[in-house]
């Protein structure tokens, strides 16, 4: 059974801040601080996923991550801006993304704290709250045009070299090297005689994920002029970072970026593609012995993969419905073996957040999606311009395929959170012209109605 504790966030009793870790943080805040808005992005990204989660300075009984800190040093840093080159603090303004995103936040704020009604849930919520709310607009707020989102891809892919090095290492040497921030090198985790690396995050899976999600954006970076060595290293990084992971969940991470990306000539043919997906899906539904979901546990690229936990965790949350719909469910870890953990972040939200939370989560995902969609088809003709979009959606997709076996719960958040700021300011810079267009010229065949709702909902 899972401790009640780390349902409301566990960690340190009391503040854990190794002299580097804090000697970086003073480094980053007075950057985040000072530095040009432009390269805000740098010390903020280096600073969340080079330090460990672990790292926290525990204030009256709240915990304050590294993370937590410079998300507050970033949000100062957003209230005392003016306006940007965009025109606005946001690149395009508040869109349909953003208010998504902040209605999935609320939402499960409120439904987990009304579910415990306990002080500790109440303040779990309401860092979770700071974390999401803050973190995503704290990238929304860097993250404004095209030099931005090349320029955070960079960033990324410098911290890829960096940990790939460090999860290298770990299958060396078999030991963490930032356990060293602890006083002690930390074991890696092993798993039927494999070692499984984690490198900053909490653990392997999510580490993974990391790698494994950044890839399209990298394949993107490398098609880019004068970035070509850059987006090399961050391939690499990337795919080391996915192999020594050794997890089934990051390789089919990996793999799912590396199909959007190869999907590219049938871009034109994706609504085909999607109802035939589905209606193989239903078809299989009825003709297996098993229900459809029973696939996820066959699933194993590793060897030593838990794919029958996750189909569990999926059978039981349908199974029941009843208990979790309206304000989620407490007593999951009742429903069988280990099903305290939520190795699922679909199941995680359904049962901590109801079934309004899991809906909002999944429109921030269409909506993603949709815009991307949108924009693409508006940049017909300018095929780089499409191949970025088409690369950012595989990335969606990426972590879409991710969140089958993992909830994010570490700083692997952040990672989604950036790469929903970077579509929002990608679609906001893609429909400029257009909406020059429709200022100066009434609407024409060219334009055509996908135009016409994406330019009309920018300017809502």
């Amino acid at each position: 059974m899972e401790p009640e504790h780390i349902r409301f966030g566990g960690g340190a009793a009391g503040t854990l801040l190794h002299p580097l870790v804090a000697l970086e943080m003073a480094l980053a805040i007075i950057l985040i601080l000072c530095l040009p808005r432009k390269y805000i992005i740098a010390p903020m990204l280096m600073g969340i996923f080079t330090i460990p989660i672990g790292q926290v300075v525990v204030l009256g009984g709240v915990h304050f991550t590294m993370a937590r800190i410079l998300i507050l040093a970033g949000l100062a840093r957003f209230a005392l801006s003016g306006t940007s080159s965009a025109g606005g603090v946001l690149a395009g303004g508040l869109n349909s993304i953003d208010r998504a995103f902040v209605l999935w936040a609320f939402l499960l704020l409120a439904i987990f704290s009304l579910q415990w009604m306990e002080t500790q849930a109440l303040i779990k919520s309401l860092g979770g709250f700071v974390d999401a709310v803050g973190g995503y607009f704290v990238m929304r707020f860097l993250i404004q045009d095209r030099d931005d989102i090349r320029r955070t891809i960079k960033v990324l892919a410098f911290v890829a070299v960096i940990l790939s090095a460090c999860m290298i290492n770990e299958q060396v040497t078999h030991r963490n090297i930032f356990g060293l921030l602890t006083g002690s090198e930390s074991a890696s985790a092993a798993r039927d005689g494999t070692i499984r690396s984690n490198g900053v995050f909490e653990v392997y899976v999510t580490a993974g994920v990391f790698g494994a999600t950044l890839l399209p954006l990298f394949v993107w970076l490398w098609t880019e002029r004068k970035s070509k060595v850059v987006a090399s290293l961050g391939i690499l990084g990337a795919t080391a970072i996915a192999l020594t992971s050794n997890s089934s969940t990051p390789q089919l991470a990996y793999i799912g970026g590396l199909v959007g990306l190869c999907f590219w000539p049938l871009r034109k043919r994706m609504r085909v593609f999607r109802w035939g997906l589905v209606i193989t899906l239903v078809a299989l539904h009825f003709v297996m012995k098993a229900p459809v979901w029973a696939l996820i546990a066959h699933i194993d690229l590793t060897g030593s993969s838990s794919g029958y936990h996750r189909y569990m965790l999926v059978d039981n949350c349908i199974r029941h419905f009843r208990d979790w719909w309206l304000l989620g469910f407490r007593d999951y870890d009742t429903w069988g073996w280990d099903m305290w953990d939520l190795s699922n972040q679909y199941v995680a939200y359904a049962l901590t957040g109801g079934i309004a939370t899991l809906v909002v989560f999944i429109l921030i995902i269409s909506r993603s999606f949709g815009r991307l969609g949108a924009a693409r088809r508006l940049a017909e003709g300018n095929r780089n311009q499409e191949w970025f979009v088409w690369c950012l959606g595989a990335a969606v997709l990426s972590h879409v395929v991710a969140y089958f076996g993992i909830g994010y719960f570490d700083q692997i958040q952040f990672a989604w959170y950036a790469l929903l700021a970077i579509i929002s300011a990608a679609i906001a810079e893609a429909l400029r012209p257009s909406l020059t267009q429709v200022v100066e010229a009434p609407l024409n065949r060219k334009l055509g109605s996908v135009m016409k709702w994406d330019v009309l909902e920018t300017i809502k």
